[in-house]
């Protein structure tokens, strides 16, 4: 009897051929390797060890080239399943960038060692003490610098690591002892030559400055030292200048201990009016004489 070859559906076999390639090839190469086997085991020339040696030579080979057929088999298909695996990797990399920028900023943080706890900083617009860093950020006690207070302000904030990638970091931590202060008293520039009362301003700076005098010294010079670097102080420095709206501004900046600061700066405030309204009454005065 007669088989009709042409009566038979290969249709499903087309469509799973990798399916069918893959039986035959794990079929064939389990075929090879049994006989070869068989052919090593009764040969009776070959020692043992030798036998076994060429064994395990034989199987590592044919499980070489049963992994190189099922990848060749399977090529078109690997291949898409790479595209979904790439295309899942640029999902999850946009996905995670900024998880991953904070991981890279603690690499970063830790390889320069730009500040620790307890150190104060400034990280673009956020400054204060470092109470706590990981893996992802730095967390910040505020403290009052551009207010020239010097004490905290209550406020925490958390700043991703991510940032000391793309801003700068100061480390201000010379500032927690000792502080080049600067602040400025504005007054009209028709009453009082402010010339008059700068060496009186002076004489009180320093006389409120002489119980650290020694101390600023000593401190101004370690921070040269270690910055190398030259900077302000300690004595005290008072600069005079105007306005385009007509108005005298005196600027006072001395070194001082960071917690006397804002105490030195409301006694010198107050030595400064006093000096201002005397002179101005003296002018006053004069100018009423003569009339």
């Amino acid at each position: 009897m007669s088989i009709d070859f042409s009566q038979l559906d290969f249709s499903i076999v087309m469509d799973h051929v990798e399916i069918a390639l893959t039986l035959a090839w794990v079929l064939l190469s389990y075929i090879v390797r049994r006989y070869t086997k068989r052919v090593i085991r009764l040969h009776q020339n070959i020692e043992h060890d030798k036998k076994r040696q060429r064994i395990n030579t034989v199987d590592n080979i044919f499980n070489l080239f049963l992994v190189v057929g099922l990848v060749l088999i399977w090529s078109s298909e690997l291949q898409n399943i790479a595209i979904s695996i790439a295309a899942f990797m640029v999902a999850l990399v946009i996905a995670t960038k900024e998880f991953i920028a904070c991981i890279i900023g603690a690499f970063y943080r830790a390889s320069t060692r730009p500040y620790q706890v307890g150190d104060w900083i400034r990280i673009a617009n956020y400054e204060g003490e470092v109470t706590d860093s990981d893996w992802l950020s730095t967390t910040l006690f505020e403290v009052d610098l551009k207010g020239g207070t010097y004490s905290y302000t209550g406020r925490t904030t958390v700043v991703p690591n991510s940032v000391l990638l793309l801003q700068t970091v100061q480390n201000l931590n010379y500032m927690r002892r000792y502080v080049t202060h600067t602040f400025s008293i504005s007054r009209a520039t028709d009453d009082v030559n402010l010339f008059t009362i700068k060496e009186q301003i002076l004489e009180k700076i320093r006389g409120y400055s002489e119980h650290f005098h020694e101390v600023a010294i000593r401190y101004n010079s370690l921070i040269e030292k270690r910055l190398d670097i030259k900077i302000s102080g300690p004595e005290p420095r008072v600069r005079i200048t105007t306005t385009v709206e007509g108005f005298n501004i005196f600027s006072i900046s001395l070194f001082c201990p960071t917690e006397e600061a804002v105490e030195i700066e409301q006694k010198v405030t107050e030595d400064f009016m006093a000096f201002w309204y005397e002179s101005r009454d003296a002018r006053l005065d004069a100018v009423g004489k003569e009339q």
